[in-house]
């Protein structure tokens, strides 16, 4: 089989792939490959029974996932490698992302240059719903503050609101770049709006739960996510209007609520921001799952 553009007909031959080993990373869902669609060229192929998942833009091509079968076949990796190298002016640039730590041992011993790249953080479902004890005390008094202060309705995401939702994206991430000088973090913002684009065009077809919150007629709030386990629910968007005071750990604390069927909640990663790490840490994570890079000891 050769390459094939990523399209919503792939997303059953994806599940079998991803569906063969455990995962706890957010990226090994099809939600959170599909999305990228608007910022990479997405192609994939089957190598020696495993599925390769290539990305591509202005800067190069690299392997989203590892190879992904039953075992990772050295085969499939070692052809993925020279894949990329015929698209990549720079061998640097060939690589393998979001690999997992217990396939990061064996891509070592085969040669591989491991690197860490920022993890995802893992919290109990339990204590983000609950939002108990000492730890959480700002948390509560700035969700009881909205609730005591805002005529609000909590209700399900609809793809009506599309618009209403974008709109108030473009609003928040505004703010947020305004107190935020970060480039790297405006870049996340604006990439951010187009992976949603992405994902609310596609709500129900990706399998995306998600919730909003309104006030007055108005949208003020969005979150959405995704399972990853039977286990893990994964929180990928969350933003609200920063004037409104409550309302981001109002609508975060609903959302961990209305998940109970779950026991953890995936808040993803802090792509490497001590301010978005500060964030996450604040929700006194379990701990931290690991992610690496691969790449050659010569690239």
């Amino acid at each position: 089989m050769g390459f094939q553009r990523l399209s919503l007909a792939d997303q059953a031959l994806f599940q079998e792939y991803l569906g063969l080993q455990p995962h706890e990373l957010s990226v090994y869902r099809f939600a959170n490959i599909y999305i990228w669609r608007g910022l990479y060229d997405i192609q994939w192929q089957v190598i020696d029974k495993n599925l390769c998942v290539f990305f591509e833009d202005r800067t190069g091509c690299f392997l989203y996932l590892p190879p992904l079968g039953e075992k990772t076949s050295p085969k499939a990796t070692s052809e993925a490698f020279k894949i990329m190298d015929s698209r990549n002016r720079n061998p640097a640039v060939s690589r393998l992302e979001n690999v997992e730590e217990q396939d990061a041992a064996g891509l070592k011993e085969a040669g591989y240059r491991i690197s860490p790249k920022s993890g995802e953080y893992l919290c109990s479902r339990n204590s983000l719903a609950g939002l108990r004890g000492d730890h959480f005390k700002s948390k509560r008094a700035c969700v009881n503050y909205f609730s005591k202060h805002y005529e609000y309705r909590y209700l399900d995401y609809s793809r009506s609101l599309k618009k209403e939702c974008l709109d108030l994206y473009r609003l928040w991430a505004e703010k947020r770049s305004q107190a935020n000088s970060d480039r790297v973090y405006a870049g996340m913002l604006k990439d951010g709006l187009i992976c949603l684009e992405e994902a609310l065009g596609n709500y129900s077809d990706l399998g995306l739960e998600a919730g909003v919150v309104e006030i007055s007629g108005k949208i003020k709030a969005f979150t959405a996510g995704f399972r990853i386990n039977p286990e893990t629910f994964c929180v990928l968007y969350e933003f609200a209007d920063l004037s409104i005071k409550g309302l981001s750990q109002y609508i975060f604390r609903r959302f961990c609520q209305e998940m109970e069927k779950y026991k953890y909640v995936n808040i993803m990663d802090d792509s490497g921001l001590e301010s978005l790490k500060a964030v996450k840490e604040s929700y006194r994570p379990l701990r931290l799952i690991p992610a690496f890079i691969a790449g050659r000891e010569n690239g």
